[in-house]
């Protein structure tokens, strides 16, 4: 039997702000009733699911943060790069601190990268125009 990866769990410190952070990156989180987890379930199937740190230590209670250093990324597709850009900006004027403003990246990629309220990794990017000459 082959697994099928169908859902990723987040660790947040503060709920509120990352559910309005990855809103803005178009995420809909459906609360479980308290603020200690919520979910959304992407139309390609997998599941985000966001957990307080304290539901995670009630589960797991010998859990820390992890330290230097963000513990995974995820990388959202744009169609243009246009796109990238005024994401970026929209994000890091909500407060997400910029890693790296939008770039034309060598390998064929409008990039860029912030940081959610936890300092995990989000990164931006689409492919570039090719000019096949």
């Amino acid at each position: 039997m082959n697994p099928r990866l169908n859902a990723i769990g987040i660790v947040a410190s503060d709920m509120r702000a990352s559910i309005a952070f990855y809103g803005r990156l178009g995420l809909e989180f459906k609360s479980e009733g308290d603020d200690s987890h919520a979910s959304c379930l992407l139309p390609n199937g997998l599941n985000v699911m966001l957990d307080a740190e304290g539901l995670v230590r009630d589960l797991v209670p010998d859990w820390t943060p992890p330290v230097g250093g963000h513990a995974f990324a995820l990388a959202f597709e744009f169609a243009t790069p246009a796109e990238v850009d005024t994401k970026f900006a929209e994000l890091v004027d909500a407060g997400a601190r910029a890693v790296r403003e939008p770039w034309d990246a060598f390998w064929g990629q409008r990039y860029a990268s912030v940081r959610d309220p936890d300092g995990n990794g989000v990164d931006l990017y689409c492919p570039l125009p090719r000019s096949d000459m």
